[in-house]
């Protein structure tokens, strides 16, 4: 699943800022494939969720990709921008700050629970009915709290060089091309980049390979592809090395991660 060039800049969506009256606010909106929502912040924390489609969201050095099953908290005040890895629709919950479910200024990947799902999905079609509206509100904001954080942060080097190398890495997360390889096409040394991954990234350049393909295994496996095929698509020599890897990272195997995460996603009608 490589990374096409962004296509469209697509407007940032009306203001649905939340109040006391209403902490709790949802937007709608369906996106095609390669757009961005450019950098941008609001003085409310976001819960970014794609009911359907993948998007990639970067905060600063970090970058996330997320797949249906998930969802990403965004607090109050932080710059973020995201971009659709193909079509999507989109659901951004916003809450006012004094609300936030999570303390702090980092952002936190939600496990998005059948019942979490459901409850943004009855928002959207609440549209502002009170006290309905209330009480879905309530009831979102305590699912997000109690949902489990996962780590599928992806994070991004400073260096112009080493970053240009990242972003083609996440593009091409298949590719076998040795840190050698990809030093004739940096413009550095093998043992520049080295140390630049060592000093920027706290990793070997295998290690944070090893995390962009995880990062893209998720949405793959989310969507039902056989786990031989996910793991052709990314590099593996085999489906039982990229299980391997993958019950190394996570503790258990992915058939046992995702379990249960592939119910048939509710049809939402079209954003205003």
């Amino acid at each position: 699943m490589a990374l096409r060039p962004v296509t469209h800049t697509r407007p940032h969506a009306p203001d649905r800022h939340p109040t006391e009256d209403r902490p709790l606010k949802v937007a709608a909106r369906d996106l095609n494939a390669t757009e961005l929502l450019s950098a941008h912040r609001h003085d409310y924390g976001q819960l970014t969720y794609a009911v359907e489609g993948v998007v990639r969201l970067t905060v600063g050095d970090k970058t996330w990709i997320v797949p249906p099953q998930r969802a990403i908290w965004i607090p109050p005040g932080v710059v973020h921008e995201v971009v659709t890895l193909e079509k999507a629709r989109l659901r951004a919950v916003f809450v006012l700050a004094s609300h936030s479910p999570f303390a702090g200024d980092e952002c936190v990947v939600v496990n998005v629970t059948p019942l979490l799902r459901e409850l943004i999905l009855a928002l959207v079609d609440c549209d502002g009915e009170q006290p309905r509206d209330a009480l879905l509100a309530r009831l979102i904001l305590d699912e997000i709290g109690r949902s489990a954080t996962l780590p599928m942060c992806v994070v991004m080097p400073r260096d112009k060089r080493l970053r240009a190398l990242c972003e083609r890495l996440i593009a091409e997360p298949a590719s076998t091309l040795t840190l050698a390889e990809w030093s004739t096409q940096a413009g550095a040394s093998v043992r520049t980049l080295a140390r630049l991954f060592e000093r920027e990234l706290g990793m070997g350049f295998a290690q944070w390979r090893q995390q962009v393909r995880l990062a893209h295994a998720a949405p793959l496996i989310a969507r039902g592809m056989p786990l031989s095929r996910v793991a052709s698509e990314l590099g593996y020599a085999s489906q039982s090395a990229f299980t391997a890897m993958f019950r190394k990272t996570f503790g258990q195997p992915p058939s046992v991660f995702f379990a249960g995460t592939e119910r048939p996603l509710r049809t939402l009608r079209q954003a205003g």
